[in-house]
């Protein structure tokens, strides 16, 4: 089966009025009826609707076009394009309202009560403040230290399940890798 065009009628509209293609053609391209091309020709049908250059939105070339014109037993054939989906790991940081930037510090908080593991660079990109901050809230000398409660940073909706995970992953893979480290230097002292 044969993909319609976006917006058929619209097309049919544009097509009807910018080229020299039969309503046969039209109607096939647009899957509609070749009486309600005609009708579009005639302006009995389609009042007031705007043509779509389908050229502009991708779903014909000009040679397509051209091609068809020239052979009127030729059929138009949609463009198939392939879409590119971005990935989402790759946002931009969004905006966090005054009322939940008052929550970080209690959220690096719990972080470290929680996930002692985490390194204060890691609590710093997870919550959203400096290392400095985070720094001064593990030694217990933060400006505000005493009026801090540690809320789950992931309940209070700062980053997603999946990044604390994430990030718990490497901190403990890190944390093998210098026990391991440790543990050759200790032997290596006592040979």
């Amino acid at each position: 089966m044969t993909k319609a065009p976006l917006m058929p009628m619209a097309t049919a509209v544009w097509l009807v009025e910018n080229t020299s293609l039969t309503f046969k053609q039209i109607a096939n391209f647009c899957k509609l009826h070749e009486v309600e091309v005609q009708g579009i020709a005639d302006g009995e049908v389609a009042k007031g609707i705007v043509g779509y250059n389908p050229i502009i939105s991708g779903q014909l070339t000009r040679e397509e076009i051209e091609l068809s014109s020239s052979d009127e037993n030729r059929s138009l054939k949609i463009t198939d394009r392939e879409v590119e989906i971005k990935n989402p790991e790759n946002k931009i940081k969004k905006y966090i309202p005054l009322s939940k930037r008052q929550d970080k510090p209690d959220s690096a908080l719990w972080l470290i009560k929680h996930h002692s593991i985490l390194k204060d660079s890691q609590i710093a990109r997870l919550v959203g403040i400096t290392k400095n901050s985070v720094s001064s809230i593990r030694n217990k000398n933060y400006w505000n230290y005493n009026s801090l409660n540690a809320k789950d940073p992931v309940a209070m909706g700062l980053f997603t399940q999946k990044d604390l995970l994430d990030v718990l992953a490497k901190a403990e893979k890190k944390a093998i890798k210098e026990k391991k480290d440790k543990e050759k230097l200790n032997l290596v002292n006592k040979n």
